[in-house]
């Protein structure tokens, strides 16, 4: 997809849906109220007013520590069509996250929501390079603002937003994305893809400052002239069908933990109360049991597709009338892929390799981190972390990350596909698998399972079920139960902290 070298994305995602006449449609529905496309543009405007007022000027950064709101997409299109550069934040981490991603961004503004005010308040006077300090909600900062904003002379190429990964190990790397990426993932994507259009509505249990999220409910939307429902609080099963049963979204984007909570709950909705079309996973591989109960309670199969920070949104996926369960399916097109061994060979079909991502979604570079970026973004390809391999219809399976895979009796096993099995079982809510070595100091599978509750199983049941389900050398030799599974705020296992 061609993108004009003059470009500002926040310009095209707002001026698009005014030139197309959609100034009175519902852009956003929040736990307050909604917007028109007409009013979000006027408040974009406004806000990137007010950061100029404050003596910002382009490529200064301006960090987001906001919940899911009207005010975010204000407060990130309006730094972005003044120029200023905007760095979204999880709203689940501690103040030393918080001030070590303030130091790093060297960002001159701070946008908190009243909640999280608190996390910061032990080291804003340390931070020489903070100079402002924003509370939402902005309603008093909005109406004193000039409603007039020139566009910035930015390029398709210009930092456009930063992102910081989680990471397993270390500290979060500040992902620098330009301007081109968030209209070409949703053309590569939501349009080509999903086929999402704008009668749409979309709901994503993903929050703003994920990858995921801001493609879901920020980029994707806005680009295609679709309505967003915005949910503040954690996206619980019950905070999830209240929006899908009176919001009626047409779009959910979730993760397959949350998915699992939802078919547990005793609080489902029935098929009639809802309107959904298309239900997409990322995050994680979906277990294929997972899938196949949401279809039997709805009747609409869960897309899944991996993407990552460094490449934006979803590059590879399953996809309407091209989908096969256990499997993230084939590329998105406009990506290639490659799966590589450890040398940097391709790997034989159906063999584990690393994959690599080639798309003009790719980040710049992780901010400070010359050696870590020069690892990852390796000319035209990224580095993803993951394991796939490939059969011989071209569909892809997740085999887990390449640095949470066992070699067991020399043959590497994949954590994901052991959890896939446990998960199948019909007592089990959620598992992860991790390395332990046994007496021998040899490594070897170690299962953490949730129950569903009410449910039992013993460890030998369950060992016994995986031995059914897979290769003998696979089973988990302990099984550890536990209440629930340490977790990023994406809904992904954090196994590091269970092989700890």
């Amino acid at each position: 997809m061609e993108i004009s070298r003059d470009y500002n994305a926040a310009e095209d995602l707002i001026g698009g849906n005014l030139k197309a006449g959609r100034a009175g449609k519902i852009a956003y529905i929040d736990d307050s109220g909604s917007c028109t496309f007409g009013e979000l543009a006027d408040r974009v405007n406004r806000f990137g007013n007010h950061l100029l007022s404050l003596g910002l000027r382009m490529e200064d950064r301006i960090l987001i520590a906001m919940h899911d709101s009207i005010d975010w997409p204000v407060a990130f299109l309006g730094a972005i069509k003044a120029g200023i550069v905007p760095v979204a934040v999880n709203t689940l981490l501690t103040p030393k996250d918080y001030e070590y991603m303030l130091s790093d961004s060297r960002a001159k503004a701070l946008l908190v929501s009243p909640p999280l005010e608190a996390q910061f308040e032990p080291f804003l006077s340390k931070l020489p390079f903070l100079e402002h300090v924003l509370v939402s909600p902005f309603a008093e900062i909005l109406s004193k603002s000039n409603p007039s904003l020139p566009t910035a002379p930015t390029t398709s190429d210009d930092p456009c937003f930063w992102l910081y990964s989680s990471g397993s190990t270390g500290m979060p790397k500040g992902t620098v994305h330009v301007h081109s990426g968030l209209r070409v993932t949703t053309k590569l994507y939501a349009e080509d893809v999903v086929g999402m259009n704008a009668s749409d509505v979309v709901f994503s249990a993903a929050k703003f400052f994920f990858a995921y999220g801001l493609g879901n409910s920020l980029s994707f939307p806005l680009g295609v002239g679709a309505t967003t429902v915005l949910m503040a609080e954690r996206p619980t099963p019950d905070a999830v069908f209240k929006r899908l049963t009176e919001r009626k979204p047409t779009f959910f984007f979730g993760v397959p933990t949350l998915y699992a909570a939802m078919l547990a709950s005793p609080n489902f909705p029935s098929r009639p109360s809802l309107s959904l079309r298309r239900c997409i996973s990322a995050g994680e591989a979906l277990p294929p049991q997972i899938a196949k109960s949401f279809k039997e309670k709805t009747g609409i199969d869960i897309l899944d597709g991996i993407g990552s920070t460094e490449m934006l949104h979803i590059f590879l996926s399953n996809r309407p009338g091209d989908f096969r369960l256990g499997t993230t399916g084939k590329a998105v097109p406009g990506y290639e892929l490659r799966l590589v061994d450890e040398q940097g060979n391709d790997v034989k079909q159906g063999e584990l390799g690393e994959l690599l991502i080639k798309g003009s979604t790719s980040a710049n570079l992780y901010w400070n981190n010359r050696a870590k970026s020069r690892s990852t973004f390796i000319g035209e390809w990224t580095r993803s972390g993951d394991k796939y391999s490939q059969d011989a219809d071209g569909y892809y399976a997740y085999g887990g990350r390449t640095d949470d895979m066992l070699k067991v009796s020399g043959i590497w096993v994949s954590p994901a596909e052991v959890e896939a099995a446990l998960v199948s079982h019909e007592a089990v809510l959620e598992a992860a698998v991790v390395g332990k070595e046994d007496e021998q100091k040899l490594l070897k599978p170690k299962a953490f399972v949730v129950l569903k509750p009410g449910k039992q199983a013993t460890t030998e049941e369950l060992q016994n079920y995986v031995k059914s389900k897979l290769a003998p050398y696979k089973y988990p030799r302990w099984i550890e139960f536990a209440a629930e599974l340490p977790k990023t705020a994406t809904g992904k296992i954090q196994r590091f902290k269970l092989r700890a």
